[in-house]
């Protein structure tokens, strides 16, 4: 009887947790907790029942250089629109039609040509003072050259837009930012209506100005828009001091006239 008590008040052997977790993983197929986190501790292969994400290699950006020239090769177009170089640049409209248009006034060029390129630049810059998506109206949208004319502005530009485009990386990215381009996009309205002045000698540095920034906006070089400030500046006291001492002159001229 002694006996049989004993046995009977004994308390049962609780089941051994290792055990349990055995029990655990052949019915379920797959580790508890702790033994996972072990397991993946230290090693790069992904949990079970996790899937790594693969991530897709971004495609190389074409450089500038290379898409005018690959617009220029294009056999099929006879001519070329100002309508498909803003389709062709896509998300880089702004800075490549700006420096498009500004560029043939940074050369010896003849007179007229800053009034008729001014123009498509005061509406691109304006829109992207307002942070507009880029627009032309139609009698700009639909202005076209030969495929040999646009080629041989390209190949004037061209060796001058690849040393450029060597020594432009990503960097200051504070001065590429939406804000940054809004006021960007300001002083490109205020250079291009200097550009437009019948002013002579005056087209060539804010035409320069012009070029540097757009190249800057195109790369997200915020160097290079720091240059371009700098010219910017020197720029519109060049034009300030050009018109006073034309004004001046004139004012001279007509008074000892009479």
């Amino acid at each position: 009887m002694t006996n049989q008590t004993t046995e009977a008040t004994q308390p049962e052997e609780e089941p051994d947790d290792d055990l349990l977790d055995e029990d655990l993983e052949e019915e379920t197929g797959e580790p508890d907790g702790t033994e996972a986190a072990e397991s993946t501790e230290g090693s790069d292969e992904p949990a079970p029942g996790r899937f790594r994400r693969r991530r897709r290699k971004k495609k190389p950006r074409l450089r500038l250089s290379d898409l005018l020239n690959k617009i220029v090769n294009d056999e099929s177009r006879p001519a070329i629109t100002i309508g498909d170089l803003l389709r062709e640049m896509d998300g880089r409209a702004f800075g490549a039609l700006i420096l498009i248009f500004a560029f043939p006034n940074a050369l010896p060029a003849p007179p007229g040509l800053a009034a008729f390129l001014g123009l498509p630049l005061i509406y691109l810059s304006s829109q992207m003072m307002l942070g507009r998506m880029p627009w032309l109206p139609p009698f700009i949208d639909n202005r076209s050259l030969t495929r040999e004319n646009f080629k041989s502005l390209i190949d004037r530009a061209n060796p001058v837009l690849k040393r450029a485009e060597k020594l432009m990386r990503q960097r200051l990215s504070f001065l590429t930012s939406p804000i940054a381009e809004k006021v960007l996009g300001a002083l490109f309205l205020l250079l291009s209506l200097v550009l437009i002045l019948p002013i002579p000698f005056g087209n060539m540095l804010p035409a320069l100005a012009i070029c540097v920034l757009a190249l800057g906006v195109l790369e997200r070089d915020g160097a290079w828009i720091l240059a371009g400030l700098a010219v910017s500046v020197a720029a519109i006291l060049w034009v300030g001091g050009l018109a006073y001492a034309l004004v001046k002159s004139t004012l001279f001229l007509v008074l000892n006239a009479f």
